[in-house]
């Protein structure tokens, strides 16, 4: 399926949950409020004539100082692929800053489970239903969130206890 045919059928179905389309290099995206990603995945999921049944990345964006007219500072942005019709699908969820907060999508693709704990390790942002949102790449003392723009670069942080090697046996490994 053409990406126009694709992002003009999602308009039809997801109407005004559609803050914004746009097309770069051949591949098209649209923007979405947060409450509609499940139903959105979903649909490009399981329709038959899309199949996009596998997520290929999520990953966050911080547009503070963009320049654009865009009034919310973050995105999450999901890559869906469908691997029976190697055809694929952007898709950007709009994240307020007073609000950083998406539904997960670790039920519908298990693989975003380690995807939305870099998200939230990296921006801040909250994964409600995860069912083990904690840091992944930065340690439990870390302050603050470092791919944020307003991140200081120089900040030196101090690790407040010492760390302990995990073992497979024990029930936080994971």
């Amino acid at each position: 399926m053409e990406q126009a045919e694709l992002t003009k059928r999602l308009q039809d179905r997801f109407g005004d949950r559609i803050l914004r389309t746009s097309s770069m290099f051949g591949q098209d995206a649209i923007t979405i409020r947060g409450d509609a990603i499940r139903e959105v995945a979903q649909f490009l999921r399981d329709d038959p004539d899309l199949g996009m049944n596998f997520l290929m990345d999520l990953a966050g964006v911080d547009y503070l100082e963009y320049g654009d007219d865009r009034p919310w500072r973050f995105e999450v942005v999901y890559h869906f692929y469908s691997l029976e019709q190697n055809h694929r699908y952007r898709v950007k969820v709009a994240v307020p800053e007073d609000q950083l907060e998406v539904p997960s999508m670790w039920d519908l693709w298990p693989i975003a489970n380690w995807m939305e704990r870099e998200v939230f390790d990296m921006y801040g942002v909250r994964f409600s239903g995860h069912p083990n949102l904690r840091r992944i790449l930065c340690h439990d003392d870390f302050v603050g969130h470092a791919l944020r723009k307003d991140y200081p670069i120089n900040r030196r942080q101090k690790l407040g206890k010492p760390t302990e090697y995990l073992i497979p046996d024990d029930p936080d490994w994971a």
